[in-house]
């Protein structure tokens, strides 16, 4: 069991674990003829979750054609949990001296674990602030740009859709933007 819990543990090639990843979607396409999207569960929860009286018309749909769905994102979130309680490296993560002294510049010490302490921080008025203005920037790209990052890079890149890439490129565009001017900022008003 031990030698088990190390080869999780341990960081598998490019060459497994890329091909692993990579070929779920095609997989779901081709069994079920399901594509595939994350963002898409949080509406199916919405439309699960609200009273009849309560719902907008775009949440009444037949939702229970897509307990797939819900099924894949509760895995995911049963599998993450599992895997950070098990699996958790008691090692600080592994980056260059250049972004170590990067993440310390904004005032974050490098530690075991994926959540820097500062970030998460719920009594920090500052963190509260970072959630939310993050959660209505992602929920609104989502919302806009049509699916969410693993919809469009994966399934929409992989049948050549052009908005697709323009939603592709403009996550990625999105993400240096945020982690180059709004991280540094934010984390000024944490500090």
């Amino acid at each position: 069991m031990t030698d088990l819990l190390d080869l999780l543990r341990s960081p598998w090639p490019w060459w497994l674990s890329g091909p692993l990843i990579g070929l779920t979607v095609p997989l779901l396409l081709w069994i079920g003829n399901r594509g595939f999207g994350v963002s898409a569960n949080l509406r199916h929860a919405c439309a699960v979750l609200l009273p009849d009286a309560a719902k907008p018309s775009f949440f009444r749909y037949d939702w229970r054609a897509e307990r797939w769905n819900l099924t894949f994102a509760a895995g995911l979130i049963l599998g993450g949990t599992l895997a950070g309680l098990l699996l958790a490296s008691p090692e600080p993560t592994r980056l260059s001296a250049a972004g170590v002294a990067s993440v310390n510049a904004l005032g974050v010490q490098v530690r075991p674990g994926l959540v820097p302490a500062e970030l998460g921080d719920l009594s920090n008025p500052g963190v509260w602030l970072l959630l939310g203005v993050s959660g209505l920037l992602v929920g609104f790209g989502t919302r806009y740009g049509g699916g969410c990052t693993s919809g469009h890079a994966i399934t929409g890149l992989s049948t050549l859709q052009a908005p697709s890439l323009i939603a592709t490129v403009s996550f990625f565009a999105g993400g240096i933007l945020s982690a180059n001017l709004l991280l540094p900022a934010f984390m000024a008003v944490i500090a």
